[in-house]
């Protein structure tokens, strides 16, 4: 007590040059080669910055922030520079430079690593070869029925909503939930065996278990999904809080650490059901279904080995994450920003939309086929230019430079150990590269690209990590924004699309009147 009692006085001035010293000293030492980078100033010590940024679900906000402010390079925390250039996509993400996954992926990681989290290029080899076969050409062609179903079923309950007009002969609802109810259900189908029966329910609930053969409970899957990306991008900025979550007085960081239990969790509940089933040899079992699970039950890597349960699980549980957060983002924001063209340019989308539609749909179809909707070039670039404004994938995944000699980027030199990304909404809204109309939705900007307007547009990522399903999400894109703009009409009503991102950016609401269409021959 007598000792604590001399050092009292001096704790708050040893603390103070204790954290000075954690920060400043890496920033002359360590990280000097950074120096010259511009940048937010908290951002040159610590990420603390970008962290913050994550916890209020606005890092994409941020970042784009700081580069019209700063530049093209950008230092955005003490070992992390984001580069808003389309050359540097190449640089950063391309097949052979060796760049690693950063420490940031560490974060979203539950037991088992799957190909998303998996920062071992030899384990990616492998996972890759293993799951690739599940997105091959005939696989995505045999996954179209366990869609079409379920947008069926989705439209049947648009219909009702439709059938209830209040203003105008148009029904008030919010369509954000309805894109995440199906959504769901869609992945659930492919990727467990059976819906999660959120569009027939109207109700964002789904059975979790949190150990296989333990109990089973309902949670609001949705919600859980946000909260899982909140908190794993921000503990993925912020390594040193993870151990200490759960203890934090800010109920973000407790409610966002049970969600990651009860996601995995959902994975756990629906692999169990398939899986023991078919090592009952129980009928149902779902052996014959043409499905995700099914391929992924079935993949071998080079010596012939398959997945065990748990691989099969954390797999099951990415293609959960991916099928569902980020195609319902997408696939709302291509809808608002669908009308939004037509509200800002009256007659310059909708009535060529449907046009289009009209004639490569028949009437008294209730949902598109992909054979109807596949090859339809406006409907595409409608598609195109949503993914391009809102950009669910906004921001830049973060990749560790593993050369030896480091890497240059214009002016600057990279040594290894640099932390790089390449922020997607930045670049999907450089006026330099898109033109002074950037902000607006114009779906013909896709017949006249340049050079750097393909090398920019990046939706699904670039190179060996790019999103393995892009083949199936714009499949199911296609599928589900053709047969609503082919059945109904809308009367848009969110003034704008306000987003909150966790690891996907994700409208937060868009309300809307529907009705439907009279038939065109």
């Amino acid at each position: 007590m007598a000792l604590l009692t001399i050092l009292a006085p001096w704790l708050g001035f040893l603390t103070v040059i204790y954290t000075a010293l954690y920060y400043l000293l890496p920033y002359f030492t360590t990280y000097k080669y950074l120096s010259k980078v511009p940048g937010p100033f908290s951002a040159k010590f610590s990420n603390i910055w970008l962290g913050f940024a994550a916890r209020r679900g606005q890092k994409f906000a941020a970042v784009d922030w700081a580069h019209r402010k700063y530049g093209k390079v950008v230092r955005v925390g003490y070992n992390h520079v984001s580069i808003a250039d389309e050359r540097a996509l190449k640089v950063v993400y391309a097949h052979g430079n060796g760049f690693l996954k950063d420490h940031f992926y560490e974060a979203f990681v539950v037991g088992t690593t799957g190909l998303f989290n998996t920062r071992n290029r030899v384990d990616h080899a492998r996972k890759r070869k293993m799951i690739a076969h599940a997105f091959s050409p005939k696989s995505v062609g045999e996954f179209e029925p366990h869609m079409t179903s379920n947008v069926r079923n989705w439209v049947r309950q648009l219909d009702g909503i439709s059938s209830k007009p209040s203003t105008n002969g148009y029904a008030t609802f919010n369509a954000m939930p309805w894109f995440s109810y199906i959504a769901f259900d869609i992945i659930g189908d492919l990727a467990f065996g059976a819906p999660f029966g959120m569009v027939n329910k109207g109700k964002d609930e789904t059975e979790v278990q949190l150990t296989p053969g333990g109990p089973i409970f309902y949670a609001p899957a949705v919600e859980v999904l946000n909260r899982r990306g909140e908190i794993s991008t921000t503990l993925g900025l912020l390594p040193a809080l993870r151990p200490w979550a759960k203890y934090l007085p800010d109920p973000f960081f407790s409610l966002g650490i049970e969600a990651v239990q009860n996601l995995n969790g959902i994975a756990v509940a629906a692999v169990a059901k398939r899986l023991d089933a078919a090592e009952k040899g129980l009928a149902g079992a779902g052996n014959d279904r043409n499905d995700l699970l099914a391929r992924l039950m079935q993949g071998e890597d080079a010596e012939g080995n398959i997945m065990g349960r748990q691989e099969v699980t954390a797999e099951a549980l990415t293609q959960l994450i991916a099928g569902s957060d980020t195609i319902s983002n997408t696939a709302c924001a291509i809808f608002y920003w669908t009308l939004h063209g037509e509200r800002a340019n009256p007659g310059s989308v909708i009535p060529r939309l449907q046009e289009e539609l009209d004639a490569a749909i028949p009437a008294g179809t209730d949902v598109a086929t992909y054979s109807m909707v596949k090859h339809l070039p406006f409907l595409k670039r409608c598609i195109d230019e949503g993914m391009r404004l809102h950009s669910t994938s906004a921001l830049g995944l973060p990749r560790i430079v593993t050369a030896e000699e480091g890497i240059d980027f214009d002016d600057y030199h990279f040594p290894f150990g640099t932390v790089l990304s390449v922020p997607s909404y930045t670049v999907h809204h450089l006026a330099e590269i898109w033109g002074d109309d950037v902000e607006e939705f114009k779906p013909d900007r896709w017949l006249s690209l340049n050079h750097r307007q393909r090398e920019a547009f990046n939706p699904f990522s670039y190179g060996p990590r790019a999103c393995v399903g892009q083949n199936v999400a714009v499949m199911e894109l296609q599928i589900m924004i053709g047969t609503i703009f082919r059945r109904y009409e809308f009367e848009l009503y969110q003034k704008k699309l306000e987003s909150h991102e966790g690891f996907s950016k994700k409208p937060r609401e868009c309300y809307v009147g529907i009705r439907k269409r009279g038939e065109k021959a």
